[in-house]
């Protein structure tokens, strides 16, 4: 009885979030709408509208999202120095021109060298947005309401997601892609028009250095063996998941030309239909899923979603077909909810108390190379089994994608016992 009279006290805290936090989750929902309105769509419109072949679309939008990256290890502390506020406003309006020139690259001259002027102006604030979004949220709640708002926070996230895959679609057909990207730039411009009446200029201000303690009397490489790199247990956890990850890396780089080439033009109109199936299962498995699994060993979770999501490619090695796409998508996004969300929590318990921001950046390195080498074999791929005219082996295709994918819980599996042995997990 206790339990349920918290869990209801904690979702009655929800109405009682600040103003400023409510802005914050405006303005991640929007910005993530768009950001995956246009990154769902990209390399169909490199190819369709700017005639891109399938290796140069496929390396255009791995270096995208590979400098987003980047650009978030980099430029993240500009938060800090310029304040939540001022991050936002700049990061929306450099992603308010860069999404409105990509939209007009087809009807401008050089429009290749346009719409790589775009994608750079659309990489730079991404990454710090996401950081701004974060320390809003962090500084308009308390402890108590803390967990809460990050629940929130990712689930809207993920709703919004969810609305515009289906929006997409419709506009697409109408307008085509370009007229896609024009809506993402006005979903930017508009909350441009409520950061500046809404946002409260009081709020996300720099954040006042904290002095801190020297490290003058530690033993000669004591920072060196106290960082992730120096720790081998964790490097090879995060970088056994490469593989799996290169699957999210395919719902871009390969599935929508996949699905317009491969299904008939009824589906292929409508393959945003199909990616919004992993946001939404996302959005409704993950926290039941984490209920579910609380009391179970970390890295049995692990293992079991990595092989669910890499399960999932296999249903594709038979050929096209709608009811196993559908089935795959459903399998893989089940297989990323019973994972996605342990994966932190192996990353913050093996870190020490006092390097855990550390350990979380080095652990979104392996993410990094996901983005960025899938996508320098992955239009080549579609070039070779799943070209717009001539002979299709899409099956091979994804047999291979398989197989690759697998890699990560045979890793899981085999490091198990010595991943467990330097483990300093407690279960509640």
């Amino acid at each position: 009885m206790s339990t349920a009279r918290s869990d209801g006290s904690r979702w009655r805290a929800a109405f009682a979030l600040p103003w400023p936090f409510w802005i914050c989750v405006l303005a991640m929902l929007l910005d993530g709408a768009a950001y995956y309105g246009v990154l769902n769509i990209l390399t169909l419109f490199l190819g369709q509208s700017l005639r891109m072949p399938d290796q140069t679309a496929g390396l255009t939008v791995s270096f995208y999202t590979g400098s987003i990256s980047i650009g978030a290890m980099v430029l993240g502390p500009l938060v800090d120095r310029l304040g939540v506020r001022r991050t936002i406003l700049l990061g929306f309006l450099l992603s308010v021109t860069g999404r409105s020139l990509l939209a007009a690259a087809p009807a401008l001259p050089s429009s290749w060298v346009v719409a790589w002027l775009a994608l750079a102006l659309m990489a730079v604030p991404s990454g710090v947005l996401t950081s701004a979004f974060y320390a809003g949220v962090k500084q308009s709640t308390t402890k108590e309401t803390s967990s809460l708002a990050y629940a929130l926070l990712y689930a809207l996230f993920n709703g919004g997601i969810l609305v515009e895959s289906f929006a997409s679609s419709l506009v697409r057909q109408r307008h085509g892609p370009a007229g896609v990207f024009w809506m993402c730039a006005g979903v930017t411009a508009a909350y441009l028009v409520v950061h500046v009446v809404a946002f409260p200029r009081g709020f996300g201000q720099p954040v006042a250095k904290v002095p801190r303690g020297g490290d003058a009397g530690a033993p000669a490489g004591a920072s060196w063996r106290a960082s992730p790199i120096a720790n081998g247990r964790f490097l090879y956890f995060v970088f056994a998941l490469l593989a799996v990850r290169t699957l999210f890396a395919h719902q871009w780089l390969t599935l929508p030309d996949y699905v317009v080439r491969a299904y008939p033009p009824s589906v292929g109109a409508r393959f945003e239909w199909v990616e919004g199936l992993n946001p939404l299962i996302i959005l409704v498995g993950t926290p039941l899923l984490a209920l579910l699994t609380r009391r179970v060993d970390v890295l049995t979770v692990m293992i079991a979603g990595t092989l669910v999501s890499a399960s999932s490619v296999f249903l594709l090695a038979g050929g096209p077909d709608l009811t196993l796409l559908l089935v795959s998508q459903v399998v893989y996004s089940v297989g990323e909810a019973i994972w996605s969300s342990r994966f932190y929590e192996w990353v913050a318990e093996s870190a020490p108390a006092d390097r855990v921001g550390a350990y979380m950046g080095v652990a979104t390195i392996p993410w990094f190379l996901a983005k960025t080498t899938t996508g320098l074999y992955s239009g080549a791929m579609l070039a070779r089994f799943c070209p717009e005219h001539g002979e299709q082996r899409t099956g091979t295709m994804w047999l291979v994608y398989g197989v690759i994918a697998l890699a990560s819980p045979v890793l899981l599996v085999l490091g198990r016992r010595w991943l467990k042995a330097g483990a300093k997990l407690s279960r509640p």
